[in-house]
């Protein structure tokens, strides 16, 4: 019976641990510029600097001038996504490749960028979006 109360008292203790590690992972995020999708239009002013390991969240806005997605599946994938939200609705994905606008609108992204690299993103007929993650 001690053998028996010892291991529960220990797996309670293992899960009370893992949870209490997992709720310091995220906390307030660091808004980031928003990315704006626009006919003809650079994404955003300058390029982006991140820190792995960091809690951000950025809003991609599409203004409705033309059907527009954004991709960089090689930055996407370097992201834990905590959640997506488009309209009030939670989204939370294992992985994205992109995102596509049909009209105006938009979507907040909160995440953790993994590791260091640079990374793009990109739109159709706008520059690339360069994204460094230190």
């Amino acid at each position: 019976m001690r053998i028996r109360s010892f291991l529960l008292a220990a797996a309670l203790a293992g899960v009370t641990g893992v949870a209490s590690a997992q709720s310091g992972l995220v906390g307030k995020a660091t808004e980031l510029p928003p990315i704006t999708l626009s006919s003809g239009m650079p994404l955003a002013d300058a390029p982006l600097e991140l820190t792995a390991g960091v809690y951000y969240e950025i809003i991609i806005q599409a203004d409705g001038s033309a059907e527009m997605a954004i991709s960089g599946a090689e930055f996407f994938r370097n992201l834990w996504i905590d959640e997506i939200v488009i309209n009030d609705i939670e989204i939370r994905p294992i992985g994205l490749d992109s995102i596509e606008f049909d009209d105006e609108g938009e979507a907040e992204i909160s995440f953790i960028a993994i590791k260091p690299g640079r990374f793009e993103l990109r739109a159709p007929g706008t520059e690339p979006l360069l994204i460094t993650v230190k």
